[in-house]
């Protein structure tokens, strides 16, 4: 029998979770997305048990690149990619309304846990799943 499934927090925000790809997955994470252009290296595809791999949300190469050679121009990366984030609003959309029912997991390969786009990204789904139940009265 498989484990049994937490339930589903009332808070749109809590649904919202992000998580190295190197740690094992959960029946707790819920729908888990890939949100690095690039596959993680080591890990093999049935292990990381993703609903999706989504490398069109991801930053662009340049982006990536450019914050590999400067990390600590963080508060540069988060306007930049948000820039970009803006400009993919079709699919901060799709994956945002996954969490409207369900838990969602972020992956990503960093070792830097505070500071990567997939922080970057559930921010910015946060904020989107905020400004429809405002536009739209109490969504669960």
């Amino acid at each position: 029998m498989p484990p049994a499934r937490p339930p589903i927090p009332d808070t749109l925000g809590e649904r919202i979770r992000v998580k190295r790809i190197y740690r094992a997955a959960r029946v707790s994470d819920g729908k888990r997305f890939l949100v690095d252009r690039l596959w993680s290296r080591g890990v093999a595809k049935d292990r990381a048990r993703l609903f999706d791999w989504c490398k069109d949300i991801a930053p662009s190469d340049t982006l990536r690149h450019w914050f590999h050679a400067n990390p600590d121009q963080w508060q540069d990366f988060v306007t930049r990619y948000r820039a970009e984030l803006a400009t993919r609003e079709d699919l901060v959309c799709e994956l945002a309304g996954y969490a409207q029912g369900d838990i969602v997991t972020l992956l990503y390969a960093s070792k830097d846990e505070e500071h990567n786009n997939a922080i970057v990204l559930r921010d910015c789904l946060r904020q989107w799943l905020e400004r429809e139940r405002k536009n739209d009265g109490p969504a669960q």
